[in-house]
């Protein structure tokens, strides 16, 4: 293992609490993604397409979890980037599912699960979790 190297002098202080605040917000990324889910199905019987609004809670859970991926980046250099990768792709799935949706509302079809945003989540929550297991993070955790 190569040893640590102090680039954001403080806040490298939470080096060793990264994994498990990445697994926290996959998590909690997933819960929003849910709840925002369920509110454009809610909003799009309402009001329609013009109706369906992007979900902040959920907003703020994908950009908190790119910032936290690229902080990886830093201490672990190769997980940090597969992650990072999965993360980012995420990120600019969920810009487009979101379109997708405002088009299915627009054409009168029924508002489908954001599917390739739940397969870049659960290969980002797989790799997390065969990085904890592999660091020793899991174990200090269970």
């Amino acid at each position: 293992m190569e040893p640590f190297v102090n680039i954001f002098g403080q806040l490298d202080l939470l080096h060793s609490y990264i994994e498990p605040v990445l697994l926290v917000l996959v998590l909690a990324n997933m819960v929003t993604r849910y709840v925002a889910h369920n509110r454009h199905v809610a909003q799009y019987e309402d009001g329609g397409a013009d109706a369906i609004s992007r979900f902040i809670p959920h907003e703020l859970t994908n950009v908190l979890l790119v910032v936290a991926s690229f902080y990886y980046l830093t201490v672990n250099y190769h997980g940090g980037m597969i992650l990072s990768m999965f993360v980012a792709g995420l990120f600019v799935t969920d810009l487009f599912e979101f379109e997708s949706r405002k088009v299915e509302a627009r054409r009168d079809l029924s508002l489908d699960r954001p599917k390739a945003s739940l397969s870049l989540w659960g290969l980002s929550l797989l790799y997390l979790g065969f990085q904890m297991l592999f660091t020793g993070t899991l174990e200090t955790i269970l």
